[in-house]
C-alpha cells in the first residue's frame, strides 16, 4: 500500500537519477538479515556506483565526495532509503527493527551483540536508526574515521538495537513509528530521550551530538 500511495513520488525520483549522476537508479547491497542470512537491500543510488570500494567503504562521512548532488538531498531527507518498502514485501524486513547492516559494520559488533539482534528481521527505522539519525553529521572533523566508528559508534549503536529486541513488543514498535516521523520534521527534538528513558546512556564523546538529556524515570 505505501508503494502504491508513494508513487507520486517514487517514479519522478527514478526518473531524476536515470537521467543525472551515472545514470543508476537504485543501489543494491548485501546485508545481514534474520539468523545471519543475508539478503540484497535496495536504496535509491546517492554515491558513486563503486563507493564501497572507495574510500571510507560502507562507512560514508560528512561532505563524502562519493555522494552525487541529487544523492545529497535524498539522504538529507531519507527518501533514499524508501525503496526498502520493497524488502518488507519481500519479507526480509520489518518497519521497525534493528538496522540492517553490511558485513563490515556487523563485525564491529561484539558477538554478543550479533546474537541478539540477529534473533528479529532488521528495520527500515528503529531506536538506533533515531539515535544516529545524523550520523555523518558526527563523523566529520576529528570524528572522520572509521576507528571512531568502530570504537565509539558501533559499540553504542550496537547497545542500543540489543536494548530494542530485549525489549520489543507492540507498545515499543507503533511507539517507534511515531517517533520516526516526529524526527523527520524535528531533527533536534529529544523526545527519543524523554519518551525511551531506560535507553544505554551513550559514551561522553556522544553525548553532545547526540543531544542526550538525561529524563528521570
Amino acid at each position: 500500500m505505501a508503494l502504491v500511495v508513494l508513487s507520486p513520488l517514487l517514479v519522478p525520483i527514478v526518473i531524476i537519477l536515470k537521467c543525472t549522476g551515472e545514470g543508476e537508479v537504485f543501489f543494491m547491497q548485501k546485508r545481514i538479515g534474520k539468523h545471519c542470512v543475508q539478503f540484497n537491500l535496495f536504496k535509491f543510488a546517492t554515491m558513486l556506483k563503486d563507493s564501497p570500494n572507495i574510500g571510507t567503504g560502507t562507512v560514508t562521512m560528512k561532505e563524502d565526495p562519493r555522494v552525487l548532488p541529487f544523492g545529497k538531498f535524498l539522504r538529507k531527507t531519507k527518501i533514499n532509503e524508501l525503496p526498502q518498502l520493497l524488502n518488507i514485501f519481500l519479507g526480509d524486513m520489518s518497519i521497525i527493527g534493528p538496522r540492517p547492516l553490511t558485513i563490515q559494520t556487523f563485525n564491529s559488533y561484539s558477538i554478543n551483540t550479533q546474537n541478539i539482534i540477529m534473533e528479529v528481521r532488521p528495520g527500515l527505522s528503529g531506536v538506533g536508526s533515531i539515535i544516529f539519525r545524523e550520523e555523518e553529521e558526527i563523523l566529520h572533523g576529528a570524528n572522520a574515521s572509521i576507528e571512531f566508528y568502530d570504537k565509539v559508534i558501533a559499540p553504542y549503536k550496537g547497545e542500543l538495537e540489543g536494548w530494542f529486541v530485549l525489549n520489543k513488543g507492540i507498545y515499543i514498535y507503533f511507539l517507534t513509528i511515531f517517533i520516526t516521523i516526529w524526527v523527520l520534521f524535528f531533527s533536534k527534538s529529544k523526545v527519543a530521550w524523554k519518551v525511551f528513558r531506560d535507553l544505554p546512556e551513550p559514551p561522553e564523546e556522544l553525548k553532545l551530538v547526540l543531544n542526550y538529556e538525561k529524563f528521570g524515570k
